[in-house]
């Protein structure tokens, strides 16, 4: 399982030229007009994981298969998008199906392009998405409410439910906080989520800035980054410029440029990163001959489930799996030394997986 991330801002802030340097692809028209692009361009990228080569090597696969994730350009919302202004609710309804929000904001000078507010404040801007997107979430709730009240004559259990989490989401959004900020019981966990509110997405805020900036940020980052501590929400530095043009090096020619340009990294894998963070992510491994292969599960799953990623089958005959750390698989160089040094575990169905475990599972036909 991968994630799918949704890239979202106010026109003309580098969301298209950073999604088509992240897909490498020219699929999203990066130009400078509002409303650019019409439909969500939708990009997969293989995740960054040096550990993966490390294993493979070790194992002589001959395939290396990284996880993926999902990048999703959702056009350029505006002022009034709630109430249809601009390309208005069709993109709002593009938000739902994303796990994450990539709230893009510019934080650079440029008279060339034009801001369609005229100036550059990218905390007004994060205001100003955050706000259509409350209201596209109050007009949501309000509708659900209504129809909800036959079913709540009736003493409907579901309907009870769901009608006390969309007043405790209303409360929060009344009171000008997004949805998020709601703390949600266990049981009640599944229904939350099933109301697929805007403002419950974990937000990443990017800033991107000048060339000259992506290594220290600058004014306008620094503000994001104090708004972003204040919301309980991440953020990172990108410049968008740069990572269009390390998209069209090969990978030696795009280690010197970051080298020149102060940078240890390219800003893909800080968006990665920070994105299974925001989510609550992490990787194990399979290791073979025939492949070496990484898999995304969410923080707190248990073996079954883990297996579950690469088929349905393998959850329901779990019986258990054969567990390596990766340092111990790297340090005793590979399965057999591992086994020898009594670094291999059989692990049941109560097992917890842990970032980097390398696993190869036992399962009942």
């Amino acid at each position: 399982m991968g994630f799918k991330m949704g890239i979202v801002g106010l026109p003309n802030v580098g969301k298209s030229t950073l999604f088509n340097a992240l897909t490498k692809t020219a699929a999203a028209q990066a130009a400078n007009f509002p409303f650019c692009t019409i439909e969500p361009n939708v990009g997969e990228v293989a995740v960054p994981d040096a550990r993966l080569d490390k294993l493979a090597e070790i194992a002589g696969s001959k395939q290396i298969i990284p996880t993926r994730m999902t990048f999703v350009d959702i056009a350029g919302l505006v002022k009034g998008a709630s109430q249809g202004e601009g390309l208005g609710n069709q993109f709002l309804a593009n938000i739902r199906e994303v796990d994450a929000i990539a709230h893009v904001l510019r934080c650079f000078e440029d008279g060339d392009i034009t801001h369609v507010e005229g100036r550059v404040d990218p905390v007004a801007d994060a205001e100003t998405i955050e706000t259509e997107l409350m209201l596209a979430d109050l007009e949501s709730i309000e509708k659900r409410r209504a129809n909800l009240v036959r079913k709540l004559k009736g003493n409907d259990k579901e309907a009870q439910q769901q009608d006390r989490l969309l007043a405790a989401a209303q409360a929060a959004i009344e009171d000008g906080k997004p949805a998020r900020v709601v703390e949600v019981d266990a049981e009640d966990l599944k229904a939350w989520k099933m109301l697929q509110l805007l403002t419950t997405k974990p937000v990443l805020y990017v800033c991107n800035v000048a060339e000259e900036d992506a290594a220290e940020g600058n004014a306008f980052s620094e503000a994001v980054a104090k708004m972003a501590a204040e919301q309980g929400n991440s953020h990172v530095v990108i410049s968008a410029r740069i990572e269009e043009e390390i998209s069209q090096l090969d990978p030696e020619e795009a280690e010197m440029f970051l080298s020149e340009m102060g940078l240890e990294e390219a800003g893909l894998d800080r968006l990665i990163r920070a994105g299974y963070e925001l989510l609550h992510l992490e990787t194990y491994f399979t290791v073979g001959p025939k492949e070496a292969r990484a898999w995304t599960i969410r923080q707190g799953t248990a073996a079954p489930q883990a297996a579950g990623v690469i088929h349905g089958d393998f959850e329901k005959g779990f019986i258990r799996a054969e567990t390596i750390a990766f340092d111990d698989y790297i340090a005793c160089k590979g399965e057999t030394g591992a086994k020898e040094a009594g670094k291999m575990r059989a692990e049941g169905k109560g097992y917890i997986v842990k970032d980097g475990d390398v696993m190869h599972f036992l399962f009942n036909t």
